[in-house]
């Protein structure tokens, strides 16, 4: 009886839009769900490092590496402040990390493609960033305070990473044959990925619903997709280049583009391990966490020679 008076309570704290913070009481099912959610974007930021990182050698000018280079240490920082968040939970981050390791947490899809050329870092920031920013501007307003919190942050830095990237394609779109085709192959092949990164359609999503009403989510995954198809199509249309889905197009009715189906097989193989790079992002991930355990050893003989030390002065 007493737990329902409290779901009832906290309910109504959320349609009230007041914030959850970490010691207010909340159910098990949202501790969990926030845990899932925000582990998996924290992943998702430090996996995302590892195709981009790949080009910030080989960058065309010293300019872009130093952009690339920034962009790269950004979602450094994103994964360390969603790791806070979500230690604001009760769960620890060698949990999260054994958790990714181990393969029994996921992170976006996308991250298991191959960049194959300097275009991809465009393509990437242009579509893969703004398919994150549609998606994660609405988490400003996550009924979850440091999940909000953290998300302004990043949602501004966000909003630089998908500028460069339009930069990038309409720099390669206004130059030589030969740059608008590398910049028309990227898209045709992170077009349909980037669609995926909002997740299974509404019907098929586990936990859509219920992070709506708990306000954790606020659109559907079908809702950001929409919104990013109709924000997407103009910018490639200002670019000169063509999506690849001979089934888009304006519906005057809806007000809104229809597009073709997404290969939600591949999708799901993916998600399952079975991606182009599955295998190398995790072999990658799993050797920077190995290779660096010398510096969190040290971190910590550090923390706890300063905190004996303080123990002593108070004696």
């Amino acid at each position: 009886m007493r737990t329902t008076h409290l779901e009832d309570n906290f309910q109504q704290k959320i349609d009230a839009e007041e914030r959850i913070e970490p010691k207010d009481w909340m159910p098990e099912t949202y501790r969990k769900t926030l845990i899932r959610q925000i582990s998996q974007h924290a992943h998702s930021e430090i996996v995302g490092m590892l195709p981009e990182g790949n080009w910030i050698t080989r960058a065309p000018t010293l300019r872009r590496k130093a952009a690339l280079l920034a962009k790269v240490q950004d979602e450094a920082g994103h994964g360390l402040y969603l790791y806070c968040a979500a230690e604001t939970l009760g769960v620890s981050r060698d949990t999260l990390l054994d958790e990714l390791h181990t393969g029994k947490a996921k992170y976006s899809s996308i991250f298991n493609y191959p960049t194959i050329a300097w275009a991809d870092m465009g393509a990437i920031g242009w579509l893969v960033d703004g398919a994150a920013i549609m998606n994660q501007v609405p988490l400003c307003r996550a009924s979850y305070g440091p999940y909000a919190r953290a998300m302004v942050r990043i949602c501004k830095e966000e909003s630089f990473h998908q500028r460069q990237g339009f930069e990038i394609m309409l720099t390669l779109s206004k130059g030589t044959p030969t740059q608008k085709a590398m910049a028309q192959d990227a898209l045709n092949r992170w077009w349909w990925p980037s669609l995926m990164m909002f997740g299974p359609n509404d019907a098929e999503s586990q936990h859509t619903e219920q992070s709506v009403r708990w306000k954790i989510k606020r659109f559907t995954n079908d809702e950001l997709r929409q919104k990013f198809v109709d924000a997407t199509v103009p910018q490639a249309e200002i670019l000169g280049i063509t999506i690849p889905d001979p089934d888009l197009k304006w519906n005057e009715e809806r007000g809104h583009y229809d597009f073709g189906a997404i290969n939600w097989d591949e999708f799901w193989q993916v998600v399952k391990g079975n991606g182009p790079c599955n295998q190398e992002r995790m072999e990658a991930r799993i050797k920077a966490h190995e290779d660096g355990e010398w510096v969190r050893e040290a971190a910590m003989a550090y923390a706890n020679k300063q905190s004996q030390k303080l123990t002593e002065q108070v004696a």
